[in-house]
């Protein structure tokens, strides 16, 4: 039983059923990396908007603080539909965002910044990162590109962990317990 499954139990009522076991996660290692994608999205967005002077002090990039806390706006806005069903929307807005960041650090490699090292080292962070999002986008939109427009079929499943039989007449069992 997993940590999600043991803190369901302490909210179950006594009649609720119980999971009496799960099958293998439906998500893909595409969709595993566009969640830890959204999850960074939503940190660094928090982080931008909490300590912009922080940051551009840190890439010697001062008196864009408006500029760092609308990038964290923007790494909000593009982490919550990451974290969705609809994730490639979300990594869309990551790429292209991760191309804005790379054109504002730009600048900041040149001689006339002492903290250049700083901004090589996120240049180099956002460029990993961009990869990273490339990967996901392009391996969430091959998954489900390809389940798009199916018809699932669940002929063979009843929703019923024992099967059928064993619950047949258990709401007659049910309601004669609580008439008695």
């Amino acid at each position: 039983m997993n940590m999600i499954d043991r803190l369901t139990d302490i909210a179950r009522s006594p009649g609720d059923p119980q999971v009496q076991s799960t099958g293998p996660s439906s998500l893909q290692p595409s969709d595993r990396l566009a969640r830890g994608l959204g999850w960074f999205s939503l940190a660094l967005g928090a982080l931008e908007l909490a300590a912009p002077g922080a940051i551009t002090r840190t890439l010697g990039l001062q008196g864009k603080e408006g500029l760092v806390r609308a990038y964290g706006a923007r790494e909000i806005a593009a982490g919550v539909p990451t974290l969705s069903i609809d994730k490639q929307v979300g990594l869309a807005s990551r790429v292209a965002g991760d191309i804005v960041d790379i054109a504002t650090l730009l600048p900041a490699l040149g001689r006339h910044n002492p903290q250049r090292g700083n901004a090589a080292v996120a240049l180099l962070a956002v460029g990993a990162v961009t990869v990273l999002d490339c990967i996901a986008l392009g391996g969430t939109s091959r998954v489900h590109s390809r389940n798009r427009g199916k018809t699932r079929d669940y002929r063979d499943r009843s929703g019923l962990p024992r099967g059928v039989e064993s619950s047949r007449g258990l709401a007659t069992k049910a309601r004669e317990r609580i008439a008695a």
